[in-house]
């Protein structure tokens, strides 16, 4: 179940239990995971929960565009925007999530989209603009600097300004875009059930399991909100705007 109560969904169509796709080729979704969320710190330390999730990104093969804590219909989250290669082809996924942690479990918003046939070109035209020496930086949320190929990180795709949101309106059908755009106009439409709203606050990351209890985990929030995820069961949730 999601505990969702609202949601705009103006120009997109249903194609599954909670997910939706529209012209441009994005991809929404929501999901419910009844576990104690892995982010890497509470959400009140948004320096050292950056500074987790551009690790663990990286460490799936990713890069962390943003990182931002916030929240959504009163309830504290975090926004991700996320970079991912195709697996398949050349050419990048782009995410955009909230996360909204609760103490044992959360909800996931995702928007997703992917390059097509023509692939870096928003890259190619920002780098010959501003020159290597300006495009590629450092991560802001670890300090780390680009190794191995100009500009990449060990382990992820390297951070450059030409994901910043300041190139968006120059290229307005690229994936990031359009992903960046949704999230933003998605997120004041989002409600929540009391009955979640409630629930205790994410205080921070479980400690170690004892021994006799560590197995293999189900994947949780913040690593599913990198991949495509499976439908969330029906629940609460209940749409307007379609």
């Amino acid at each position: 179940m999601t505990p969702i109560t609202g949601l705009d969904l103006t120009g997109f169509t249903e194609r599954e239990p909670g997910v939706w796709t529209d012209a441009a080729g994005l991809v929404l979704s929501v999901h419910f995971f009844p576990l104690i969320p892995d982010l890497p710190a509470p959400l009140h330390e948004p320096e050292r929960l950056g500074a987790g999730l551009t690790r663990l990104v990286a460490g799936v093969g990713g890069g962390l565009i943003e990182a931002a804590p916030g929240s959504v219909d009163g309830v504290p989250a975090v926004r991700q925007l996320v970079k991912m290669p195709l697996g398949s082809r050349r050419g990048q996924a782009f995410l955009g999530s909230w996360t909204v942690p609760r103490a044992g479990s959360s909800t996931v918003v995702k928007v997703q989209a992917a390059e097509g046939a023509t692939t870096g070109m928003r890259e190619a035209v920002i780098l010959a603009e501003v020159g290597p020496a300006a495009y590629f930086r450092p991560h802001p949320y670890t300090g780390e600097q680009p190794g191995g190929e100009p500009g990449r990180e060990s382990g992820g795709l390297p951070y450059h300004v030409g994901d910043d949101e300041r190139w968006d309106a120059r290229f307005p059908g690229h994936p990031l875009t359009l992903v960046r755009a949704a999230l933003h106009r998605i997120t004041p439409t989002i409600t929540f059930d009391d009955r979640f709203k409630a629930l205790p606050p994410f205080a921070g990351p479980a400690g170690p399991q004892s021994p006799a209890s560590q197995s293999p985990p189900p994947q949780s929030p913040a690593s599913r909100s990198l991949s495509h995820l499976p439908p969330p069961r029906r629940g609460w949730f209940r749409r307007k705007g379609v």
